[in-house]
């Protein structure tokens, strides 16, 4: 495991230890307008519009809290995945029967599948969403532009993988395709200013479930298999990357309306994601409860480059953490990892979806407040 990525850059993009995964709740506002497209009582530029109007405001709203990577809080997407994923060349999305069950609660019924050779396009969408963020953020010593899209695991689900037969059950060529596409996409936004880029996965939680561990054994596959094709797909797409380009990486358990959906540590997968994975330069882990299992697998990183954002903070519920509690569980995970080669963030985004989680937006701020104060009080910065 190594990274490219010069100390300079990493410094330069993301020398800070407070930090945040992404998206945040979508203002009222916004919520109605979507509304008013779907009764096709608003035009899409008009939506368009508002978005704009809105991302504003957040971007302004996270550089008034102290946000030094700052997003557009994912607020044109209805999924943090899809709406990346069904813009890619040979993907589309459509609406299937039965939606993702969570925790005690249930998606809306979307999906994506494979129609054709699977590539990047280079009219993405994204591109676009990323240019006026880069715009709206400026470029200073204070803050960075971050973009946020799922990594191409997300595509090794057995319900998209299996969802065409156009490659024939070769694994192997479709995550080849996979993590070229992915390579051509990152390199897309880096030409547009980016540098500072986080993947999203929750399939490696995914590989952690016992549950679905155990399904997939009934279809005839093995998590050891998958969890080889996931880093093949990533190394694929990071290979040869800029060297002043910052990755991240946030390993997810789902995060719907409060809800989740997998459970388990990290040791099943710890070798594959800290000794095997090149160019990841910060792992976003959750650790706000117990699902997430302990921290004696962090010690994987010891002697490399690498750090990791402690989810230690909560997006799923209002309720404010205890800051001694919290600077505790920091320090017991610096028993196994340098405090120097930790920080700290909310264990996901605040909206994954275009519902959000069960958070007003004052307490939504109030968390990020929070873990300021905390890095202020552990590492002696502002952030």
């Amino acid at each position: 495991m190594g990274s490219n990525t010069t100390a300079e850059a990493k410094q330069k993009y993301a020398g800070y230890k407070a930090d945040h995964v992404g998206s945040f709740l979508r203002p009222q506002r916004l919520k109605n307008a979507r509304k008013a497209v779907t009764l096709g009582e608003l035009g899409l530029e008009a939506l368009r519009k508002i978005e704009d109007d809105e991302i504003l405001n957040l971007v302004a709203q996270q550089k008034a809290h102290g946000v030094h990577a700052i997003t557009d809080g994912e607020l044109r997407r209805a999924w943090w995945h899809f709406d990346f994923m069904e813009n890619l060349l040979g993907v589309e999305g459509f609406d299937e029967q039965k939606g993702y069950q969570f925790n005690g609660v249930e998606t809306k019924p979307h999906q994506v599948r494979i129609t054709g050779q699977i590539d990047f396009n280079p009219e993405h969408p994204h591109l676009a969403d990323y240019k006026f963020l880069h715009d709206a953020v400026g470029q200073n010593d204070k803050h960075i532009a971050k973009m946020t899209i799922p990594s191409p695991n997300m595509f090794l689900h057995r319900k998209i993988r299996f969802s065409s037969d156009i490659y024939a059950n070769d694994l192997d060529r479709y995550v080849t395709d996979l993590g070229q596409a992915y390579k051509k996409a990152i390199q897309a936004f880096y030409d547009l200013g980016c540098r500072y880029l986080q993947l999203d996965d929750v399939y490696w939680a995914f590989l952690v479930s016992q549950q679905r561990v155990d399904e997939e054994k009934e279809f005839g596959e093995s998590t050891q298999t998958l969890a080889a094709a996931c880093v093949k797909s990533l190394n694929l797409a990071l290979a040869d990357k800029p060297d002043d380009l910052v990755i991240a990486m946030h390993i997810c358990r789902g995060n719907f309306v409060s809800a989740w959906i997998y459970e388990g540590g990290y040791d099943g997968i710890e070798d594959y994601i800290f000794k095997n994975l090149n160019n990841i330069d910060r792992y976003f882990l959750e650790y706000d409860n117990h699902r997430s299992g302990g921290f004696e697998p962090l010690a994987k990183l010891k002697d490399t480059t690498a750090e990791v954002v402690l989810g230690l903070v909560t997006s799923k519920v209002e309720t404010l953490e205890s800051e001694s509690e919290i600077i505790e569980r920091i320090h017991a995970a610096a028993e196994y990892l340098p405090l120097s080669q930790l920080a700290l963030s909310p264990q996901c985004g605040f909206s994954s979806t275009e519902e959000g989680n069960s958070v007003a937006e004052e307490a939504q701020w109030k968390k990020i407040d929070l873990i300021h104060d905390i890095v202020a009080e552990v590492w002696g910065t502002e952030g």
